[in-house]
């Protein structure tokens, strides 16, 4: 990147930079009602630089870090100080915020924590209600309980691995022992019955592999959220005009007092409210909670195995008694950390910057305290304790999906009812996505666990003597992946037929929207306001001759935008999915606590077609499973190591991290939390300082945070900004998906609070659409679609076959300007100028 020079601004909240006028900051306080105008950048997933975004090679940095950071033009670092070389167009900033979620190589490591994202994002898609605040608690609960067993899920399968198939079967048998050198000193037999060949002290040595897995896990949570989230969001009364601050004794945000005109809408808006996007006390909390249920579960496989030899018959009274202490302190541990989990949500209705500093440093303490004294009651010496067949593993993950079963259950039913309480057509499942996405986390956290497991399980297995192998639930989980695919294909093929329905409906709108069918074709330009408050699109001139009518061409546009109408199936999707898997997770469930055994011995001796049948799925989904694990960790190792991949995987984050974790603390860090602040003090500021015009125009998720940090401004700012949208997934996606965050009435809320808002998209993109706001609060907000294509064959304009351009380069269409020269002039000029320091 090409800096000639660094601007950078250091303003502490509270602060008003026009007092620090130096000579040298570009913003030196001077008013510009005289007609400047800024535009503010907003790029979309994926990312992208500062020159692609200015459309110019020389930028420099005007605010920010390496992390984030707004950029401008080397021409117009000092704009502000020269208001008459920019009437009529605006001064554009690109803030660049891709580096959040696809920097360094460390971010390929998240891909582990995908279950977590997941079911983090449940959490977000509850139903739109009003008044349901009991409900709606009950409903965040159930969320947070599902998130924590799949901490436990995951730690689970970690003990598996190291504590079961490692250090309890494959070193207890020679023939294991022998071709895993490495195991020699935990075998009895290689080892000549050495002081760590105990069956006890084997499994305290394996227990370091979880240990260290849930410390990891704890230390990860802790240091992205003092990179990402400890943003602190910017106090509105410092930046409210005198007469806007409220009274000292004025009532909390969200009590049940009269609510002023002009922060009605915000105050009913969740994304408007102050304490949002800074979930420090929740965040702690549940990684405290999830610490200690990691250790706990770590203390748990190492002492049971301990504490059941010692009740049998003959066993020492002693380690009896020391094994019922610790049992029972694991469950007044266990219990008190699923009351952390449900005792408290998110408040956002302020600023909550307390900390609950002894629940938080004493609960991972305690836990850990009990895992080194199972670790010391476990390592006691035991003469005659031998370890045979397979530790209690079936048990443990049969109790964690029977758990997470119930609770996908009731959470359909909160759910529902939220939903019936409100019903909205455009709703995603009729409100079933959360419950239905937290389903699909459960079945990722076992399939990664099974995984893991049957691929350890191989590759110790492969000696003479036969090893137990996983729990016999993990196998018949393995085996329902063979049947849920031919699901998936059976989708694929619905899909498919209705991509060739839609494309012949599409086929005839391109012949006659390029007048294919004897109309005369229509280009954008710019224009006269038209009636949808945007500029008139003109006609294309009469010179401009096309080429004749091409099959091809034509089939490719209509492919294009039936493929791009596919996005709206999702929900569709998602719901057959998901069903799918809660049945053959019952299934799998039922089976394996009914037989003990894995399909295929229970199949046998049965009918032929059911025998061959079980043969068959357990053998193909062990192997599915396993190349299924290869190709994750190939993907994780390339990504960290590829720029390239790590974009890729960047995407994925760019969706899945948007919302704050309210749910998991081990999800991946929500860069939104360093975004939106950073955005809102941008705008304040520059608005505050120089009293000027301000354009927020955000492509893709470049709009939701856009959107998001417009909620985030006092209403007096809010009025000075005009919103410029293309695009965006704000209705068809997150208006669907997140009904009561980005349904019909934040939406509109939005629409009356900004000074003017305008929304453009193709029917080319598959992720952009209409936001579908009337104009009852304002200008309409969505433009005419914009033509993809811009030419159909060669004109005069193009004379090279124009491309389809889909969701990307709007900017590039001649009438992006003038809808955003329409907009700018939309926008009023007779703005208060700055407010001075006394």
């Amino acid at each position: 990147m090409d800096r000639a020079r660094e601007h950078t601004t250091h303003t502490e909240p509270g602060e008003h930079p026009a007092s620090q006028d130096d000579g040298r900051h570009p913003y030196s306080g001077r008013s510009t009602t005289d007609g400047t105008a800024l535009e503010l950048l907003v790029h979309g997933v994926g990312g992208t630089t500062p020159e692609r975004m200015l459309d110019d090679p020389r930028t420099v940095r005007v605010t920010g870090d390496d992390t984030a950071a707004v950029f401008r033009r080397i021409d117009d670092a000092d704009a502000e100080k020269r208001p008459a070389d920019y009437r009529g167009r605006p001064v554009p900033e690109a803030y660049v915020w891709c580096n959040l979620t696809s920097g360094n190589s460390s971010r390929a490591l998240w891909l582990l924590l995908l279950p977590f994202m997941v079911v983090n994002l449940a959490h977000w898609m509850r139903p739109s209600t009003r008044g349901r605040r009991r409900t709606v608690r009950l409903y965040g609960l159930l969320v947070r309980l599902t998130g924590l067993t799949l901490t436990v899920l995951l730690v689970a399968a970690a003990c598996e691995v190291a504590l079961d198939l490692t250090a309890w079967q494959c070193a207890g048998a020679r023939a294991c022992a022998e071709a895993h050198t490495w195991l020699g000193f935990l075998s009895p037999t290689v080892s000549d019955g050495g002081w760590w060949s105990r069956p006890g002290r084997r499994l305290a040595v394996a227990a370091l592999v979880p240990t260290a897995l849930t410390g990891l896990l704890w230390y990860l949570s802790h240091r992205t959220w003092s990179e990402y989230e400890s943003q602190r969001p910017m106090d509105r009364d410092d930046d409210r005009p005198e007469d806007e601050k409220e009274a000292p004794d004025a009532p909390e945000a969200g009590a049940a007092t009269p609510i002023a005109p002009d922060v009605e809408d915000t105050a009913r808006v969740a994304l408007g409210r102050p304490g949002f996007w800074y979930g420090r006390r929740l965040v702690a909390r549940l990684r405290a909670a999830h610490a200690a249920a990691g250790f706990l579960t770590v203390a748990a496989a190492v002492g049971t195995p301990a504490a059941d030899h010692d009740r049998r018959a003959g066993g020492p009274a002693l380690l009896d008694l020391l094994g019922w202490l610790l049992n029972s302190a694991l469950v007044l541990l266990a219990v008190s950390v699923v009351w952390v989990v449900c005792r408290r949500g998110r408040s956002e209705r302020r600023l909550d910057q307390h900390l609950d500093e002894n629940l938080v440093r004493r609960l991972p303490a305690c836990s850990i305290a009990v895992l080194v004294l199972a670790v010391v009651y476990a390592g006691w010496s035991r003469p005659g304790w031998r370890s045979t067949g397979r530790l209690p593993g079936d048990l443990a993950f049969g109790g964690i999906t029977l758990v997470q079963s119930l609770l996908v259950i009731a959470l359909g039913v909160v759910a529902h009812t939220l939903y019936r309480s409100r019903p909205d057509p455009r709703t995603a499942m009729y409100g079933l996505a959360g419950p239905a996405v937290a389903m699909l986390a459960c079945a990722l956290g076992g399939v990664m666990s099974a995984g893991v497991a049957q691929r350890v399980a191989d590759w110790l297995g492969g000696t003479e003597d036969a090893l137990s192998g996983p729990p016999v639930l993990l196998t018949w989980q393995a085996s329902v992946i063979p049947p849920l695919l031919l699901v998936l294909l059976g989708l694929l093929g619905w899909l498919t037929r209705r991509t060739w329905v839609l494309r012949a409906a599409e086929t005839a709108a391109v012949e006659r929207e390029y007048g294919l069918a004897g109309e005369r074709p229509q280009e954008q330009g710019m224009g006269r306001p038209g009636p949808d408050g945007g500029p008139e699109r003109d006609s294309a001139p009469p010179y401009e001759e096309q080429e004749a009518q091409d099959a091809g061409r034509t089939r490719r546009i209509a492919r294009t935008r039936a493929m791009a109408a596919l996005t709206d199936r999702a929900p569709r999707i998602v719901a057959v999915t998901s069903a799918v898997t809660l049945l053959l997770g019952a299934a799998a469930l039922t089976g394996a606590l009914v037989t003990g055994e894995t399909p295929a011995k229970a199949a046998h001796g049965s009918y032929d077609l059911i025998a061959g049948a079980a043969h068959t799925a357990q053998a193909l989904g062990s192997w599915l499973i396993g190349v299924g694990f290869l190709l994750f960790v190939t993907w994780g190792r390339r990504a960290y190591k590829d720029a390239s991949a790590r974009r890729t995987i960047g995407i994925l984050w760019d969706v899945g991290t948007f919302w704050p974790r309210a749910a998991h603390p081990f999800a991946p860090p929500c860069y939104a939390e360093r975004a939106v602040p950073d955005l809102t003090w941008r705008m304040a500021t520059w608005t505050r300082t120089t009293g000027g015009r301000l354009v927020l125009s955000g492509h893709s998720q470049g709009s939701v945070l856009a959107a998001a940090a417009a909620w985030q401004l006092t209403p007096s700012v809010r009025r000075r900004v005009a919103l410029l949208t293309y695009g965006s997934p704000l209705e068809r996606l997150y208006g669907r998906w997140f009904p009561a965050h980005f349904g019909p009435e934040p939406l509109a809320a939005l629409h009356r609070e900004v000074d003017c808002w305008r929304n453009l998209y193709r029917r080319t993109d598959p992720i952009g659409g209409p936001v579908r706001l009337t104009s009852r609060h304002g200008p309409q907000v969505d433009a005419e679609p914009f033509t993809d294509p811009l030419a159909y064959g060669r004109t005069g304009a193009h004379p090279l076959p124009a491309p389809i351009l889909g969701h990307s380069d709007y900017q590039a269409d001649p009438a992006f300007v003038a809808e955003r020269k329409h907009l700018l002039d939309r926008l009023g000029t007779e703005l208060p100028g700055p407010r001075t320091s006394a």
